[in-house]
């Protein structure tokens, strides 16, 4: 195991050890909760009540410690609602709002919904203004109008135009916050100017340079203002050429550059070329990781807000329409088996082996969606490689069908005894692959070219394809060759 891992092991282990101290602590606080409502007269009451303040002071001082990430961390995996709650009350409105931003979508909702509305205000008026911009969509609208009107002029001009943005573009994702000079003073001029920053951006690798009119016109990396002579010009060592991107430029086209080309941050321009804001690499790795996370969630026709420890009807409603979709491609599956319900009855072996044909195709195909949902995020798919994919995966599919469909061929010989269902076994195995692999191309296209994410609920129409395309094919032959 290297280093990093040991690292990254030894932070996870303290992040559980974090939590089962917290949960031990609201455990003690809620036990001794029902003491005090047992014990409500005389003295056993304010014993209980001194008991209740000491654990919530010692639940304050616990968390005080911790980076707002961790008490997130804590928070989405306390499953009892009233826990959550409880450690809820007990983080100061300074910090809550990072906490917000931390949190994912589902459990703060469910945290902004309990908060009234001045303490929603007090959380965001310690954040940024692209903080707010992000955290408004999840806000009552009354709390929005009251968050915004404690903002200043300047601060509210930047929230309106992130949330001008559309989502997944850069302008959706920058950062305001960033340092510009001219290209007509020196370097020591420059120097001079961030000694005057109090703080300066986190991260902080270069300046960006404007003109007269705010135009973005070069970049001075932060290694070039250290290296060279005080009394250079700015215009003399800025880089002219450097990586920009529009507001309105798709977000994944930025996750690939800064993969590309190693990127801390990159320049973010308006239509008029103006310097609008600064996209850094955290923004981009907190995109990376949501994707990572929700994929296996919209591949099954979750939302991506999905909370875990969520009450069950939230859930259970969430769930619905794929549940209704998923029932409908099944009730068209039993109909294809019911169309050869005379079939079955005749060769009943055929019950038995249905399930292996519906169940190879279904494994084929989700290796091609999965490889098609990651060319289409890439853009690697073009209207002329497409054909080259296409033959690729049938290739694959017919050299998998022919060595399998006679492998199980054998395996059925051996069970039953009938060369007949062994053949009819093996080609319906191989055809199945075939159109696993043609609906594992075309479905995640069908779903991009309607503009839907082809990760949305790709699975449940792949296993509807799948499920009664092999049991059409199956029993199809099975009626024509066995008993026809």
């Amino acid at each position: 195991m290297g280093m990093d891992e040991q690292h990254v092991e030894l932070y996870q282990r303290s992040l559980e050890a974090t939590l089962d101290e917290i949960v031990a602590l609201l455990d003690k606080q809620q036990l001794e909760r029902d003491v005090s409502i047992r014990q409500s007269q005389g003295q056993g009451a304010l014993v209980g009540a001194l008991l209740a303040r000491q654990q919530r002071s010692e639940l304050e001082r616990r968390t005080v410690r911790m980076h707002p990430a961790d008490i997130a961390f804590v928070l989405e995996r306390l499953p009892d609602e009233d826990e959550r709650n409880a450690l809820w009350e007990v983080i100061p409105a300074q910090r809550r709002g990072g906490v917000l931003l931390e949190l994912a979508e589902g459990v703060r909702d469910g945290l902004i919904a309990t908060m009234p509305q001045q303490d929603i205000v007090e959380a965001t008026s310690h954040l940024e203004s692209d903080e707010i911009a992000w955290l408004v969509p999840s806000l009552p609208m009354d709390a929005v109008s009251a968050v915004m009107s404690q903002l200043d002029q300047s601060d509210r001009s930047q929230v309106r135009e992130m949330l001008s943005y559309p989502d997944d573009t850069v302008g959706a994702m920058m950062d305001f916050d960033m340092v510009t000079v001219r290209d007509d003073v020196d370097v020591e001029v420059v120097l001079r100017y961030l000694r005057r920053h109090k703080e300066l951006p986190e991260p902080f690798d270069q300046v960006f340079v404007i003109g007269n009119d705010g135009v973005l016109v070069g970049v001075l990396r932060l290694r070039d203002l250290l290296t060279h002579d005080p009394d250079c010009s700015v215009s003399e060592i800025m880089v002219r050429d450097a990586l920009i991107f529009s507001t309105h430029d798709p977000a994944d086209e930025a996750v690939r550059a800064f993969e590309r080309y190693d990127l801390v941050s990159a320049p973010v321009v308006n239509l008029h070329r103006r310097l609008a804001g600064v996209l850094h690499f955290a923004e981009v790795m907190d995109l990376i990781s949501d994707k990572a996370e929700n994929q296996p969630l919209k591949q099954v026709g979750l939302d991506e807000d999905e909370d875990l420890f969520a009450p069950v009807l939230r859930s259970a409603t969430h769930r619905w329409p794929w549940l209704g979709l998923n029932l409908l491609t099944a009730l068209v599956a039993s109909r294809v088996i019911g169309a050869f319900e005379a079939t079955i009855q005749q060769q009943v072996a055929l019950a038995a082996l249905m399930p292996i044909v519906a169940s190879m195709g279904g494994n084929t195909g989700n290796q091609t969606v999965a490889l098609m949902i990651r060319g289409i995020a890439l853009e690697q798919i073009s209207s002329a490689s497409l054909w080259v994919v296409i033959r690729k995966e049938v290739s694959i599919a017919a050299v998998n069908g022919v060595m399998w469909g006679a492998i199980i061929a054998l395996v059925s010989l051996g069970f039953y005894g009938q060369p007949t269902l062994s053949t009819v076994m093996g080609v319906a195995v191989a055809v199945n692959l075939l159109i696993a692999a043609l609906a594992g191309v075309f479905i995640p296209l069908a779903l991009n070219a309607v503009g839907r994410d082809p990760a949305h609920g790709s699975s449940v129409l792949l296993t509807f394809v799948t499920d009664s395309m092999g049991f059409l094919v199956f029993l199809g032959l099975a009626t024509i060759w066995i008993l026809g």
